[in-house]
């Protein structure tokens, strides 16, 4: 082959080159939709202020995966970005009492500082706190208020937001968890990603980044 042959090759590979590589890395995701993350059928509402992206957990006290990733989600939340809002709902698998409690608690501000020890108690101490019965007597020797706890756990505020809450599980399509909701419109767990904690929540941050950027663009003021 000539040099000059070799020459007008080699030009015509780097002109081919510059025209294809831009697009393939706009095109290269970290993650993949369908293996690592999903949409839902349906968009769903958030409940996130304006200008943040909602990251929705599903969770369930009496589940070992969700009582294995707590300590990891506790840290990943010591991180959250300011534009990140992040809320929690327990589903009503097996009965409802579980999720009575935690919205128990969560009426009463008790829910981020009693939620771990709730997980401790079913996992490690083996107390199932299955029954309301259990779930009282554990409560008052945690030292709850109990007159504001029965008063709270019997309230139509407690029962619209566990009607809430299962009303949302079906519209999130959740049939296990953990799981999450991101933007209202995409779905991650450890269950599509090999179980690993750490690779959950970076596909989470890249749907809060994928939503940011997914977004409207906000109307310039004439």
């Amino acid at each position: 082959m000539s040099s000059f042959s070799r020459s007008r090759r080699e030009l015509s590979g780097l002109v081919l080159a510059s025209a294809v590589c831009p697009s393939m890395l706009l095109a290269a995701a970290p993650f993949d939709e369908g293996i690592e993350y999903r949409q839902l059928a349906k968009s769903q509402p958030t409940a996130a202020p304006a200008g943040k992206v909602e990251v929705l957990e599903f969770f369930w006290y009496s589940c070992g995966h969700c009582y294995n990733l707590e300590p990891a989600l506790l840290e990943w939340k010591k991180s959250l970005a300011p534009h990140v809002y992040f809320r929690r709902s327990h589903v009503a698998f097996r009965g409802t009492v579980q999720q009575q409690l935690y919205f128990t608690l969560a009426a009463m501000g008790l829910d981020e500082r009693l939620g771990p020890r709730v997980f401790e108690v079913i996992h490690v101490e083996r107390n199932p706190l299955n029954t309301p019965q259990a779930i009282m007597a554990w409560a008052k020797d945690e030292g709850v208020a109990m007159k504001e706890f029965e008063s709270h756990w019997a309230s139509s505020r407690v029962a619209s937001a566990m009607r809430r809450a299962t009303d949302m599980m079906q519209a999130h399509e959740v049939d296990s968890v953990p799981r999450f909701t991101v933007a209202g419109r995409y779905v991650t767990a450890p269950a599509m990603n090999a179980g690993s904690h750490s690779k959950t929540f970076a596909v989470i941050n890249h749907l809060v980044d994928l939503s940011r950027g997914a977004g409207p663009k906000a109307s310039k003021k004439s």
